[in-house]
């Protein structure tokens, strides 16, 4: 623990409001202060509100990031503290360190947090290591090349993100859209993070659009102690940069808040967190997990005031008591204490004029006139001045305006704000004062129904309704000041002008240039940010009217230009473009395409095709509706460029080894929703299907959106487990990995389709076994080990063929469709995933009255309960699963008039149908896969109940046989239950969910009997003393036969239905029509609705 001794003289290096702000608070404790400053920078307001003042080498951002120079002056003047407020060094781990070893205090984080949190992707990395969510990302400095890749590897249409790993506000962030943007925007947030923050490494992660912006405020004394003071909503943002921020945020729910909070505090205790920090967080949409951390500010930020104005504490106060020494616990803070109060808005006022695009176009000029806005619950954090002339080399903002009401409605908040902003006066340079009006009129904001994309999207409109709130005199003011403004006129020149106040960086043409239209001119720099000037049309440079680091001013002219001689019909030829040719860009992306395609790599189908195989791509062509297939990460090779190289890579391994995409399937019969479905084939040509890096990554983003929208997956899972051979790696063990629990986790939600062909073993058995249903051809060899790790555990050398073939899976059950070949397999998932899309049109019924026929007269006969079951469907459309396992009951989809049915039903061939372990498992689960996707079940019974008897038991029996009870009273889809021939006691009762009067219906068929148990036993049992007294033989039979035959009256159909314990007796020719009768009379959820039950079990 630091002892308390309190700071006596604070140097803040830093400049303009948050300078001032911080010089107030240290006056009101008594600490002396000082400013530093840019020569450029000399007139601005923080330079005269300190004690005193000292200027820096050099000018502009560059000399606030001057770290020897900042300390030099703290030694210069005695200061024993340094606060360096937001941006420039505030984040800056060596600056820190550097601070104490000169024997000075920084107000802020350790060195180490600082060098943890600071460093986004080290604060990922911890975020993780917590179990804090984050989104996909790259895990540190990131080359041109890895973002490329990283690019590539997203599924089409996803964009990426590239930020600086120090610093924030926006600076040296881009969003990314395509693959030819990625160099460009990568290079342009090098260059504006190394501007702004001294550092120009940058990192890149999913774009996650849709999203809030919520930031947690977190106080730690170093103890290990931490407060949390509430969130703040800053969702709405111009090009990532806040612009509107409240705090609390009006629309989370409890769980929602406390979950935030809860995160952010596990980060901060993890480093025993000190001083003030933000930990920001975005929260999606849709189904899963919604709240991801993106990045963490181990300072004091921009939007500190709301925080202090609904919580009613001075953070900076706070800040430097603990820089002093004292604890949360000996400044009076403790969290059960911290209680906001009503709503505060803060209102960022930019020298900026926005337009229709969104985009900010930095203004400057001299401030005639500075009148702030005043009165209870208005506060004003700026530093301009009347007379101030403003700087292109520095942050455009001028002032924040804050609000506060204790009122619990956000609307009178921003009511508020919006009357404090009509009220502020400013003249001399344009603001956004207007523009902000206009946004906090719309419903939306009022709702706070927006996203951070919302001013992107409705740019246009903010822009347009922006101009009814520019005051009247001051429109009037401009237009004047135009006016009087001097216009430089060269002869049959257009002159090319500053769009905004800025610094020119580069002028990349001279006097005499030929330029095409679109053509690179100069690139200037405004609020640290770079903006390229292009050429309007194909012209020559006539004049150039400014160099590199000359600053300009709005409107200023930059160059002339000289239209090429043509005139309209040159523009007509430049228009008239070749709409067949090939541009380099788009060439090379083909190239790249073309490796991962069949027609590219004939040696490798063609040993598909010798070992009777189909390719992946084959696989989904049989599969998807026609052109419907869109692949993500097609570009993906192996994460192996340690060992291999880039052409090797991109030959050998694009794809990975795993194609994952969207298509449509039964699109003609169901309609596009209905037929939408998540594909992640393994393609057993590239490293035999094993499961890299990127192979992971391709999956987790598949599933991801799979759960995200409630889509089938189908997965074809050949292929050989974890690759051991990547060299790029994120974990050394692997076992961090989400893609086992992201797949299981889809389990219940979206019907799960496994096919195999060949070998499957390890990792891809494991998401295999995950499955619904798996379909399995006879080359299949299936297991959670292959001969490479049976073998290295010592269990032996065996060859593949030996590890779980076809005959053994089949038999036990973990195969549940076995095919021919890869082709049938193709045909099964379309007909398998037919029953989850809804009704067909078009259906044919076989001869109802064969139905009479199917059960014989003589009651001790077997038959053969298939024919019922091809009887009562439509024709073709009954889809057996688990043929060969728990072969006392049949499970299986079909139709009737075209509505998908799932049915159990007794099979007495085996054990007169008796149920035993094996088919009471099987139709437990086929029970939950129909239940969990809302297919009604119709249950066939014919069973003298469950299997009883010594051996029987040994198989767990008693446990086994009741899985149909409780899954029979978890269902909620209806249950229609249809005697064929016996209904004896607790066996028949389970086929029927439970009893006869636990399911929509119990109807019987004439030849239906009905009993406790057996008949005969029933005889043999009730009656055996009485046929003990008789001694002659044929006596007793005839004793007997009497008994069984008054059982058997009692227990006929008829007879039980006339005590009404069942619901019908029916003609077998009506079955189908009381089927249908009771699927009208109740109400299901529409097809492919999303999550019911938790899970379907896997066994």
């Amino acid at each position: 623990m630091m002892p308390v001794t309190p700071v006596r003289k604070l140097l803040v290096a830093n400049r303009g409001e948050i300078a001032l702000r911080i010089f107030r608070t240290a006056a009101e404790l008594g600490i002396a202060t000082v400013a530093v400053y840019a020569p450029d920078d000399r007139e601005s307001l923080h330079v005269r509100g300190a004690d005193e003042s000292v200027a820096l080498p050099g000018s502009g951002v560059r000399a606030y990031l001057d770290m020897d120079a900042v300390i030099a002056a703290a030694e210069q003047v005695g200061a024993d503290a340094i606060h360096p407020g937001y941006g420039f060094l505030a984040e800056n781990a060596e600056f820190a360190r550097r601070v104490n070893a000169a024997g000075i205090r920084f107000v802020g984080p350790t060195p180490e947090a600082l060098a943890l949190l600071g460093d986004k992707i080290a604060a990922k990395a911890r975020a993780r290591e917590v179990g804090v969510p984050v989104l996909e990302g790259t895990l540190g400095a990131t080359s041109l090349e890895e973002a490329q890749d990283f690019f590539a590897a997203l599924p089409a249409g996803t964009a990426m993100l590239i930020k600086a790993i120090a610093g924030g506000g926006g600076r040296g962030m881009r969003i990314v859209q395509r693959s030819e943007d990625v160099a460009e925007a990568w290079q342009r947030c090098r260059s504006e993070a190394e501007a702004a923050f001294g550092d120009p490494g940058v990192y890149v992660e999913q774009f996650l659009p849709a999203a809030r912006h919520i930031e947690v405020q977190i106080l730690g004394d170093g103890t290990g102690a931490c407060v949390q003071l509430g969130e703040r909503e800053c969702t709405l943002q111009r090009r990532h940069q806040k612009v509107l921020e409240m705090a609390p945020s009006p629309s989370l729910s409890a769980d929602e808040r406390e979950t935030l909070a809860e995160r952010a505090l596990k980060l901060a205790r993890s480093v025993d967190y000190r001083s003030l920090g933000t930990f920001e967080f975005l929260m999606g949409e849709g189904p899963g997990e919604r709240l991801f951390f993106i990045e963490a500010n181990p300072r004091i930020q921009v939007e500190h005031t709301v925080t202090e104005e609904v919580f009613g504490q001075d953070l900076v106060a706070l800040q430097l008591g603990i820089a002093g020494g004292r604890t949360l616990e000996s400044l009076g803070i403790s969290q059960d204490a911290l209680r906001p109060r009503g709503y505060a808005v803060q209102a960022r006022v930019n020298m900026e004029h926005m337009d229709a695009t969104g985009g900010a176009l930095p203004t400057g000029g001299v401030i005639a006139r500075y009148e702030p806005p005043s009165g209870p619950g208005v506060r004003v954090d700026g530093f301009a001045r009347a007379g101030y002339r403003t700087s292109a080399s520095y942050d455009s903002l001028l002032a924040k305006v804050i609000v506060h009401t204790t009122a619990a409605d956000l609307s009178v908040a921003l009511r508020k704000a919006d009357r404090a902003l009509a009220e502020f006066r400013i003249d001399g340079v344009e603001t956004n004062i207007p523009w902000l009006r206009a946004l906090i009129a719309r419903p939306e904001v009022q709702a706070n129904a927006v996203t951070t994309r919302f001013i992107e999207a409705h740019a246009a409109e903010l822009a347009q309704a922006a101009e009814a709130y520019v005051p009247v005199a001051e429109a009037a003011d401009a237009a004047a000041a135009m006016a009087q403004k001097p216009e430089l006129v060269l002869e049959g020149a257009e002159p090319v002008r500053a769009p905004m106040q800025s610094t020119v960086v580069s002028m990349d043409v001279k006097e005499g240039d030929e330029v095409r239209a679109g053509q690179q001119l100069a690139i200037l720099e405004a609020m640290k940010m770079e903006h390229v000037v292009s050429s309007p049309c194909a012209a020559r440079v006539v004049a150039v009217g400014a160099g590199a680091g000359q600053t300009v001013m709005f409107g200023e002219m930059l160059l002339a230009l000289e239209p090429a001689d043509g005139g309209a019909e040159e523009q007509a030829k430049d228009a008239a473009l070749d709409l067949d040719h090939i541009r380099d860009d788009l060439a090379e992306m083909e190239q790249r395409r073309a490796f991962g395609r069949d027609e590219n790599r004939p040696d490798a189908v063609a040993k598909r095709h010798r070992q009777g195989k189909q390719t992946a791509r084959e696989n989904i062509a049989q599969i998807c509706d026609p052109d419907t297939f869109v692949e993500y990460g097609e570009l993906a090779i192996a994460a192996q460029r340690q060992r291999r190289s880039l052409d090797d890579l991109i030959r050998n391994t694009t794809g990975d080894g795993m194609l994952t995409g969207l298509g449509t399937v039964n699109g003609d019969a169901f309609g596009a929703e209905r037929a939408r479905c998540a594909f992640a084939v393994g393609d057993y040509t590239v490293l035999a299907g094993t499961q890299g890096q990127r192979h992971h990554r391709k999956l987790d983003r598949i599933l991801h959106v799979a759960e995200q929208w409630n889509l089938p997956v189908v997965l074809f899972a050949e292929g050989g487990g974890g690759r051991p051979g990547d060299t790029e790696r994120a974990t050394y063990a692997g076992i961090s990995n989400g893609t086992f629990s992201r797949f299981a986790g889809l389990s219940g939600q979206v019907p799960l389709v496994g096919v195999v062909s060949g070998r499957c073993f390890a990792g891809n058995a494991a998401l295999l076994g995950c499955c619904d249903v798996i379909i399995a051809d006879e080359t299949s060899n299936i297991g959670m080990a292959g001969p490479a790790m049976i073998e290295g555990g010592g269990l032996g050398v065996y060859p593949p063929e030996a590890i779980g073939p076809i005959d053994v899976q089949t038999a036990n059950g973990v195969v549940d469709i076995r095919v021919k070949d890869e082709a049938e397999a193709c045909r099964v998932v379309r007909q398998y995933l037919s029953y989850f899309q809804g009704d067909i049109a078009e259906w044919e019924a076989p001869d109802q009255r064969r139905l009479r026929h199917v059960v014989p007269e003589n009651r001790l006969r077997v038959y053969e309960v298939r024919d019922a079951l091809e009887t009562i469907a439509d024709v073709g459309s009954l889809l057996e699963l688990r043929r060969e396992f728990g072969v006392g009951i049949v499970t299986a989809f079909i139709r009737i008039e075209g509505k998908p049915f799932g049915v159990i039903a007794n099979n007495p061939k085996h054990l007169g149908g008796a149920i035993d372990a094996d088919a009471s498992d099987k139709a437990s689960r086929f029970m939950q896969l129909c239940d969990a996707f809302d297919i009604p079940l119709v249950s066939l019974c014919d069973s003298p109940g469950f299997m009883v008897g010594p051996e029987a038991e040994k198989t767990a029996l008693v446990r086994h046989v009741c899985r149909m009870y409780v899954t029979g009273r978890s269902i909620t889809v209806p249950l229609f239950t249809v005697v064929l021939r016996k209904f004896y006691g607790l066996g028949a009762m389970s086929m029927a969910g439970g009893g006869t009067y636990d399911n929509f219906f119990t109807v019987a068929w004439p030849t239906g009997e009905f009993g406790p148990m057996g008949l005969e036993g029933a005889v043999r049992l009730g009656f055996r003393r009485e046929l003990d007294e008789v001694t002659d033989p044929e006596e007793k039979q005839r004793l007997y036969d009497r008994l069984l035959e008054e059982y058997r009256e009692q227990g006929k159909a008829i007879s039980v239905a006339s005590s009404l314990e069942i619901d019908a007796v029916i003609d077998p020719v009506e079955t189908r029509a009381w089927i249908l009768a009771g699927l009208r009379s109740v109400k299901l959820r529409p097809p492919l609705s999303g999550r019911k039950r938790p899970f379907v079990d896997t066994w």
